[in-house]
């Protein structure tokens, strides 16, 4: 090697740590296997043990909405042990938490029962507003209310021992959650002086998050599950079509059962809390017209606003007799796919939407930023091929490929938002993105690229600066 050529190599920077290892969203995923293996193979055990009555083999396999509830437990464990016992995230600075300095209860506890004040407060203002929401009360998220409704009395009783525990060890324990129940407490009006609305709106914006996501999280559970567990290999292995969307299937199962975990699990102890929420009105905007409700009325099949799937039979029908071909698509599919949920895993007990929660730099995140919005993207184009319609109408054609290109438009939009919310937050993403822009495998040609349609040696970088509240 050439001494140039030498120095180059060695004044390459290095790629700055995750703050997530592999091994939590491994071990999330060894678990969820357990579990699935558990449920389709329950009617063999059954009849082993000798099981009988409404345990017995006759039952089938466990692929209802609970056995698919309870693979979060057998997800979210194996992480949480992971994170402590491997990773030790409970000793990190970034919790906020000093576990050498102990409190005395009676310094703590007055603080801890204002907190307890807001966070009560923020939980009724939650479940009244999923009363007030009829799409809530429909279709998949029945179950999400039902979840929920049952959760509440337990959440509540657990929070009392947790606050008072966790006050005692916090470097700052006035928290969001405490100026919030300070202003409730107060009225809005008695003690203006001890509460901050900025406080106050941070803690609103990652409840709004965790409330809005987390029961459309748990109402998607149930129907993949079934799904995969209830699905005979044996039978689609010779069937291109019907085995690369059952990989898909299960793909998307591990997305959606991590992700919700990641929701559910915003612990200080496991250095999982939201450090924030996106301030930024476009992040929300963004990001709210992808999910229901508000996505219902804009992208979807049924000529909604940004309908792209007008006339689409899709891949499966193109390419029906070419057996060859069906395979090598539907690999490109699953391959698709795999990115997208690997994006998920990586993310371990961290992962929600519009959250700051530490920096990922690790799994597809090494070769690119929003590795799951363009895996994600790119299987809708694979997999619907909007530009072939059966009507032969050039015109259905052109409009399906124009409005799929305005949803890839809304996601770059999201991408956008949230490297603003992040290059604000925290000194490692402004690095992590810096390095991504010249050494990252997708990133760093399309930096070269704008530097070449620009007609200069540098491309201008998003400016760091804190954003306001909307």
């Amino acid at each position: 090697m050439s001494a140039p050529s030498s120095s180059r190599h060695a004044a390459r920077p290095a790629l700055p740590p995750s703050d997530v290892s592999a091994g939590v969203g491994l071990a999330g995923l060894a678990g969820l296997f357990a579990w699935i293996a558990f449920c389709r193979s329950y009617p063999e055990i059954a009849a082993a043990l000798g099981l009988s009555g409404g345990l017995s083999a006759a039952r089938g396999v466990l692929s209802g909405p609970y056995a698919a509830l309870a693979a979060m437990l057998f997800t979210a464990l194996p992480m949480m042990l992971w994170s402590v016992l491997a990773d030790k995230v409970h000793l990190r600075p970034s919790t906020g938490l000093d576990w050498g300095c102990k409190r005395p209860l009676a310094e703590s506890l007055p603080v801890s029962v204002i907190k307890l004040s807001g966070l009560w407060a923020t939980w009724a203002i939650l479940a009244a507003c999923y009363g007030l929401c009829r799409w809530y009360w429909n279709g998949s998220y029945l179950f999400a209310m039902e979840v929920l409704s049952f959760a509440i009395v337990p959440l509540v009783a657990l929070s009392v021992p947790y606050v008072i525990w966790l006050d005692r060890y916090l470097v700052s324990p006035r928290d969001g959650t405490w100026h919030f129940g300070a202003f409730v407490l107060g009225g809005g009006v008695i003690g203006r002086e001890t509460w901050d609305s900025a406080q106050i709106a941070k803690h609103w914006r990652a409840w709004i998050i965790k409330g809005f996501f987390g029961a459309f999280m748990i109402s998607i559970l149930p129907p993949g599950f079934a799904q995969v567990v209830e699905a005979d290999p044996a039978q689609i292995m010779g069937n291109p079509v019907q085995f690369a969307m059952l990989l898909v299937t299960l793909l998307f199962v591990i997305d959606v059962q991590i992700g919700t975990v990641g929701y559910l699990l915003t612990l200080r102890p496991l250095d999982a809390h939201i450090r924030s929420g996106n301030p930024l009105l476009a992040g929300w905007l963004a990001a709210l017209l992808c999910y229901p409700p508000f996505v219902w009325g804009i992208i979807g099949p049924n000529d909604q606003v940004l309908s792209y799937e007008v006339g689409t039979p899709g891949w499966a029908h193109w390419f029906a007799g070419q057996e060859a071909l069906l395979w090598l698509w539907g690999g490109v599919l699953v391959v698709l796919a795999g990115i997208y949920a690997w994006a998920t895993v990586v993310f371990g007990i961290r992962f929600s939407n519009l959250t700051y929660r530490g920096v990922l730099t690790n799994g597809p995140y090494r070769f690119t930023r929003h590795p799951a919005y363009l895996s994600k993207n790119l299987f809708w184009w694979a997999s619907v091929l909007p530009f072939l319609v059966i009507s032969g109408s050039m015109a259905d054609a052109i409009r399906n490929t124009f409005f799929l290109l305005v949803v890839n438009g809304i996601y770059y939009w999201r991408a956008r938002t949230e490297e603003a919310h992040l290059l604000a937050e925290d000194p490692k993403y402004r690095e992590y993105h810096a390095w991504m822009a010249e050494h990252g495998l997708i990133t760093a040609p399309l930096t070269r690229l704008a530097r070449r349609l620009n007609g200069r040696g540098s491309v201008p970088q998003p400016t760091a600066h804190p954003f306001p509240a909307e």
